[in-house]
C-alpha cells in the first residue's frame, strides 16, 4: 500500500466532514432560525458528536459566516489584483462586480451558491449576526483602505483619501446588500445588477445637484392681499 497517499485520503475525509457540517448548519440556519439551531442539532445532522463540531469549528457563528469570509476573501483578492492606472473607486468598482461573476468557482467548492446567498439574506435580517456582520465590516473597510493606500503611494494615516473612498464603496454595498436581501430575486445576477446601479449613482450623488426646479424664496412670493 501507497503509504504517501494517506495524509491525503485523510485531509479529504476531514474535508468532507466540515463541508457536510457547515451545510448542515447553513440548511437549519435557514429552516429554523440561527438562533433557535443548536450546535447538538447540527452534530446530528451529520450524525457526528459535538466534539467533532467543534475540532471544524468555533461555534456556530463561524459556521454562518464561513462563505461570507470566502467570498470577502475572493474580493479582497481581485482588488489587489487591479491595474495600477485605475482610480481607487474605479478598482473597488470592476472588483466587486468581477467577485460577483465568479464567485460560484469560490463558494461552490463548499455548498451551493444558492445556499450561500440565502444565508447571507439570513445575516441581513438577524440582528445577532447583522451586528457581527457590520463590526467585521469596519475590519475589512480598514484593510481596504490600506491596501488602496499602498497601491496609490500614501500614508493611510496621514491622507484621509482611502479610508474616505472605501467607506463611500462600503456604504453603496451595505445600501444594496439590504434591498437586495428585502426583496425577492436573491440571485447573484439580481445583487450584482442592484451593486452596478447603485455604484453608478455614486458619481452624480457626490457631484451633481439634484433638485430640478430652483427653491421659491419667500422673498420671492408675492405678498399676501390685504
Amino acid at each position: 500500500m501507497d503509504t504517501a497517499a494517506r495524509p491525503g485520503l485523510r485531509e479529504r475525509k476531514k474535508r468532507r466532514t466540515r463541508d457536510a457540517l457547515l451545510r448542515a448548519a447553513l440548511e437549519l440556519f435557514l429552516a429554523q432560525g440561527y438562533e433557535r439551531t443548536t450546535v447538538d442539532e447540527i452534530a446530528e445532522a451529520v450524525d457526528v458528536s459535538q466534539r467533532t463540531f467543534f475540532r471544524y469549528f468555533a461555534g456556530k457563528e463561524e459556521a454562518a459566516f464561513l462563505t461570507q469570509r470566502i467570498a470577502e476573501s475572493h474580493f479582497v483578492a481581485a482588488v489587489r489584483e487591479r491595474p495600477p492606472h485605475e482610480a481607487p473607486l474605479e478598482a473597488l468598482r470592476r472588483a466587486v462586480l468581477e467577485s460577483w461573476e465568479t464567485i460560484g468557482e469560490a463558494i461552490e467548492q463548499v455548498v451551493p451558491v444558492e445556499l450561500h446567498m440565502r444565508i447571507y439574506q439570513l445575516i441581513e435580517s438577524t440582528p445577532a449576526l447583522l451586528a457581527v456582520h457590520l463590526r467585521h465590516s469596519a475590519e475589512l473597510e480598514e484593510e481596504l483602505a490600506g491596501i488602496i493606500a499602498e497601491r496609490e503611494g500614501l500614508d493611510v494615516d496621514a491622507d484621509p483619501r482611502p479610508r474616505v473612498a472605501v467607506a463611500v464603496f462600503g456604504g453603496v454595498i451595505r445600501v444594496t446588500g439590504r434591498l437586495w436581501g428585502a426583496g425577492g430575486n436573491l440571485s447573484v445576477k439580481a445583487i450584482r445588477e442592484q451593486t452596478v446601479a447603485h455604484l453608478d449613482a455614486v458619481g452624480p450623488v457626490l457631484a451633481e445637484k439634484w433638485r430640478t426646479q430652483a427653491p421659491s424664496h419667500p422673498a420671492d412670493d408675492p405678498l399676501p392681499a390685504k
